[in-house]
């Protein structure tokens, strides 16, 4: 491709698109944020909350209430076939995009075999998960087979007109890994006889080959780690594995979800390895060949010579010779191997003419278009890029219709606003992906194309990013260029949980509030109402997640990996907060690492606060047996009793060496005040000593709340303790003599639990320091990157990826003259110590009923309430349960008069 024309054109788009994206700024090496807020564009362009665009090219379908993991054609052209995380196989016109049939997935009753023991408890907030993968239809079209990650194969049968309806469930053996017995099939193939299906087993890191009549297992293979996909080719299984080759005696590993091991880097514990499995079917022998890091996806070139895997943690292919397994060629999928990581090829389909091979990039939304020519050794390369929706991942070539066939993962449809117009959806979990019938371009279209997809990405922004500071700069707060001198040497950053703009902040006035929304105003929050309005208010500021498995790690790395937006079927390797034991999984780690690690590269002083630790509460006698309640820790924190012993231990080794002991990250029977006398202490211990930490991460989770369970604070008393915790630390550190030279950013990890009347990524954010600017009110367009990219900037820490490069500095928060007045923390209005009731004390049959339910809820870990049931336990015990829920910020299709 000729770079002058592509670039021509992408200065057009950036002319034009500008505006949106943000790009247009009195210096190209500092672009400012736009004002358009997340969501839906009247023009159906979508602007995401991750700084990206969206606008695909050809025709785009919402899929309501359903995120596509899997796509395959019908053998007869005319059909789509999607599934996702949903309880039904959606069955789609090929050229219409219209829902021909939503066909219910086979009940576990319909058995070839009895069903597998379960330890293990799925997301309570999904209905019929599906797997990361593993979609496949039968040679002659007249089955379907789909993977479910309750540990079998959901079986359809296709009749003459197309009609599909929903037939028999294959168990799987259980997989037994150490916290699991069910099995997670993932990848599917089947052979040219229709006879036998092969599945991995995601969980077991096996092969295993089914026979179709009878639905038993006749053989097993074992492969790597993770096994993803499969293809058959000539007498070979190929298998992908996400973890590569099995640990061996003496190697560094870490844990990979369900106790299982995965070989990681010693240094951050991320996950380091990814393979192919080659099996000769005839003989059964095995052997592995290594790739890189995150193999997913597999493809046989048309002429069968070659397979192709994809890496999704390197954004790169590899290509190998079948057969032998012989290194053929490494194909980037990004435009320069010295581009930062940002590409994630996760999804392959080969033209049948062989000399087009396309690629879902995941992160960049977009189809990379591949001349495919490893004749040549090392010739094949990306030829331009085709925009689709959001998070591309599974991909077929429709050539009868000249077209691809795309399922995106993520998406922000359209909801149902306040006066019954469609608006933004209001919810995270109204999340849902789309499907894209994208037309093949010709060369000078594809041309066109690839310059849409590179303003969409904010390509100048993530160049302006990488630019080498300037000498002779005079500091200022926020500086123009990373590396540049700062006016600020002190970074303290705030994670909180699970809280929208409008519940907290919609009653204040002069900001994009909506009050009918808030039921934690400033009674319940005034330190978070005093920081809006002594320093900045930001109204349209939003979090990159949408729950904790994907927030923290958005809030650390600027970053969701294939694996991590995969996982939202079902959870079933792990819940990936970065918080418990039992969910530590090093494949849910973004490649290029998290802040602490560029920030320890950079030679940048560091202290965490349980962000990425599990808690270790317990009893000073050993062996007293059960777990401290909040009471006794709230008593503890006090000073009435002694016999509570606090503390923490890092997920990830990178942290060790920076994270106190004494803290306690996620733990909700631990008062957040416990937490914030932790980070005063320390800042007491530092003055003695005069230094400070250049970056700071604290952990404050109790705004998450336990729901009106017995035994547990009040949502009100959650709130109000989350929000002293917040005024004590701002205060403490404003009163210190590291003040002149400090700045504070406060931010959810996600915004899941609530609604808001603009988005439902929309979150409260705040930024404090003497360099911040004073009753002002900031509309800019920022998010949780925004936030990231300014520490960076100050702090000198290169970008960690193209997300935070991307992303616009929060320039309009701060100025170069400084106002040293300190923050005075509001005293909580709220008892932190106020009780829910015993149901049997509760009047109200509704809120009675809330309060059982709460006490069902197992709130020992982050996120296992379902999401509209404690959406709605929170509005009736803040509102009451005769003021209507408003179901118009949830659900679509509901009617405010709705009975609940």
């Amino acid at each position: 491709m000729k770079l002058a024309p592509r670039r021509l054109i992408l200065i057009l788009c950036a002319t034009f698109l500008g505006p949106i994206l943000g790009c247009q700024s009195d210096t190209p090496n500092a672009p400012r944020a736009p004002k358009t807020p997340v969501g839906r564009a009247a023009d159906g362009s979508v602007m995401t909350p991750v700084n990206q665009l969206i606008t695909p090219h050809g025709r785009t379908a919402d899929l309501p209430g359903l995120r596509p993991q899997a796509l395959a054609m019908s053998r007869d052209g005319r059909s789509i076939y999607v599934s996702g995380k949903t309880a039904e196989l959606l069955v789609m016109d090929a050229e219409t995009l219209d829902i021909r049939q939503r066909v219910q997935l086979p009940s576990e009753e319909q058995r070839t075999s009895a069903p597998p023991v379960s330890d293990h408890i799925l997301d309570p907030d999904t209905r019929g998960q599906l797997s990361f993968t593993g979609l496949v239809v039968s040679p002659d079209g007249a089955s379907i087979y789909l993977s479910n990650v309750r540990g079998s194969i959901k079986v359809f049968r296709v009749d003459a007109s197309g009609a599909v309806t929903p037939s028999h469930t294959i168990s799987l053996p259980p997989a037994r890994a150490p916290k699991r017995s069910e099995e997670i099939p993932s990848g599917l193939a089947v052979t040219a006889d229709g006879e036998r299906l092969f599945v991995c087993g995601n969980l077991s890191n096996q092969l295993l080959e089914v026979d179709l009549a009878s639905g038993s297992v006749l053989r097993t293979f074992a492969v790597g780690v993770a096994p993803f996909d499969v293809v058959l080719h000539d007498g070979f299984a190929y298998v992908s594995n996400w973890g590569g080759p099995r640990p061996k005696e003496g190697e560094v590993t870490g844990p990979a979800g369900r106790g299982t091991e995965v070989l990681i880097d010693p240094e951050t514990g991320i996950a380091s390895r990814g393979s192919v499995s080659l099996i000769d079917l005839g003989t059964g022998a095995t052997r592995e060949v290594e790739t890189g890091r995150h193999t997913c996806a597999l493809a046989i070139s048309p002429d069968g010579e070659y397979l192709v895997c994809a890496q999704a943690a390197d954004d790169t292919l590899t290509v190998l010779e079948t057969g032998t397994g012989a290194f053929v060629e490494k194909i980037w999928c990004r435009a320069k191997p010295s581009d930062l990581l940002g590409a994630t090829p996760n999804a392959l389909a080969f033209h049948p003419e062989g000399h087009r091979l396309y690629v879902a990039n995941g992160t960049q939304n977009a189809i990379a278009v591949l001349e495919f020519d490893p004749e040549e050794r090392g010739e094949s390369r990306v030829l331009g890029m085709i925009p689709v929706g959001w998070f591309p991942g599974a991909i077929a070539v429709d050539l009868e219709r000249g077209q691809l066939c795309v399922a995106n993962i993520k998406g922000l449809g359209e909801g149902r606003g306040r006066e019954g117009g469609l608006g933004n959806e209001f919810n995270t979990h109204q999340y849902h992906g789309t499907v894209t019938l994208a037309p093949l371009p010709d060369r000078e279209e594809l041309e066109e194309l690839s310059a849409r997809v590179d303003a969409n990405l904010r390509l100048p922004a993530i160049e302006a990013a990488l630019a080498p500071p300037r000498r002779g700069r005079a500091p200022v707060a926020l500086p123009e260029r990373i590396g540049e001198p700062s006016l600020i040497e002190h970074v303290v950053y705030i994670i909180k949980e699970n809280r929208t703009y409008d519940q907290i902040l919609g009653d204040v006035d002069g900001g994009n509030g909506d009050p009918t929304l808030c039921i934690f105003g400033e009674e319940i929050t005034p330190n978070q109402h005093a920081l809006a309005r002594e320093f900045v208010l930001l109204d349209n500021t939003y979090c990159a997640g949408i729950l904790s498995a994907d927030g923290h790690n958005w809030s650390t790395s600027a970053f969701g990996n294939d694996y991590l937006e995969r996982s939202f079927a079902g959870w079933p390797r792990s819940y990936p907060d970065g918080m418990l034991e039992q969910d530590r999984d090093a494949l849910a780690y973004s490649p290029a690492g998290f802040l602490w690690d560029h920030a320890i590269a950079a030679r940048v002083s560091l202290r965490n606060y349980g962000e990425f630790c599990m808690p270790r509460v317990g009893w000073t006698d050993p062996k007293r047996s059960g777990e401290p309640d909040f009471l006794a820790c709230f008593a503890a924190w006090k000073g009435d009793r002694d016999d509570v012993a606090f503390g923490c231990q890092p997920v990830v080794p990178s942290l060790e060496a920076y994270s106190p002991r004494r803290y306690v990250g996620w733990n909700m029977s631990v008062p957040d005040q416990y937490r914030a006398d932790v980070v005063l202490e320390d800042l007491e211990a530092s003055e003695a000593a005069g230094t400070y930490p250049q970056l700071t991460l604290i952990c404050l989770p109790n705004d998450h709340t336990s729901g009106t369970s017995a035994g547990c604070p009040t949502p009100r008393a959650c709130m109000a303790d989350g929000d002293l915790a917040v005024g004590r630390i701002i205060e403490g550190l404003s009163h210190s003599s590291f003040w002149p030279r400090m700045a504070i950013f406060v931010i959810e990890d996600d915004p899941q639990a609530g609604w808001d009347h603009v988005s439902g990524y929309r979150t409260t954010a705040f930024v404090a320091s003497p360099y911040a600017r004073r009753g002002a009110l900031v509309s800019q367009q920022y998010n949780t990157t925004s936030m990231l990219r300014t520490m960076e900037q100050i702090l000198g820490i290169p970008p960690m990826n193209q997300f935070d490069a991307s992303a616009s500095p929060m320039f309009e928060c701060f100025t170069n003259e400084p106002d040293l007045t300190p923050f005075v923390a509001q005293a909580n209005r709220v008892p932190l110590d106020e009780m829910n009731p015993d149901p049997e004390a509760i009047a109200d049959p509704i809120q009675r009923a809330d309060a059982v339910a709460s006490a069902a809820i197992d709130w020992s870990a982050m996120d296992r309430a379902p999401e509209d049931l404690l959406n709605r336990i929170l509005w009736r015990a803040m509102r009451g349960t005769s003021e209507p829920y408003p179901k118009w910020a949830i659900d679509p299709n509901a009617d405010d008069d709705d009975d609940d």
